[in-house]
């Protein structure tokens, strides 16, 4: 295949998208489509919850609340099988038309870590491309290539002000 599997959004009933994904990944195994539709995931973050009685309690809750994820080759045959599974009520996507997640948005949404490939070194000066800092310039102080984060001192009303930003925030200069 030439085609390379692109994460798409899929809507869901809320409160169905376990059962989604169950049904799913039945429907993509019975039809032997495991080559084309390679994951089915909902991304979920813990909290800790504090009862009646004080106690501290962890959970996963669901981040995006009535929609799954799916990694897939887009086909005629892995649409269908996704669009009739139970539960789902369509693609995300402007009309009839699914379209993928950029890796910015897999990455920014908690989907998948993609690793990122910053040519960048301490002591250059970057741009910030988004979040409250977007457009202002930084200094790399340091690079932490295993969590993907970058600490800059960006110069704000006057001083230097330490921050740490995601690689996807920043671009070289």
């Amino acid at each position: 295949m030439s085609e390379e599997a692109k994460w798409y959004v899929v809507h869901t009933y809320s409160g169905y998208e376990n059962k989604v994904k169950e049904d799913l990944e039945k429907s993509v195994e019975n039809m032997g489509l495991q080559e084309q539709v390679i994951e089915v995931k909902y991304p979920t973050e813990e909290t800790i919850e504090i009862g009646k009685n004080g106690k501290k309690k962890v959970t996963q809750r669901k981040v995006y609340p009535g929609y799954v994820m799916v990694k897939m080759i887009m086909t005629d045959k892995t649409w269908y099988v996704v669009r009739n599974t139970r539960g789902v009520t369509g693609f995300v996507g402007p009309g009839s038309k699914p379209i993928p997640l950029t890796d910015e948005e897999v990455t920014a949404m908690g989907v998948e870590r993609i690793p990122i490939v910053l040519n960048i070194e301490v002591g250059e000066h970057v741009r910030v491309v988004s979040g409250p800092l977007e457009k202002f310039i930084g200094k790399v102080e340091a690079l932490d290539i295993e969590r993907q984060k970058v600490k800059l001192t960006v110069s704000m009303f006057g001083r230097d002000t330490p921050v740490e930003l995601d690689f996807v925030q920043v671009q070289k200069l």
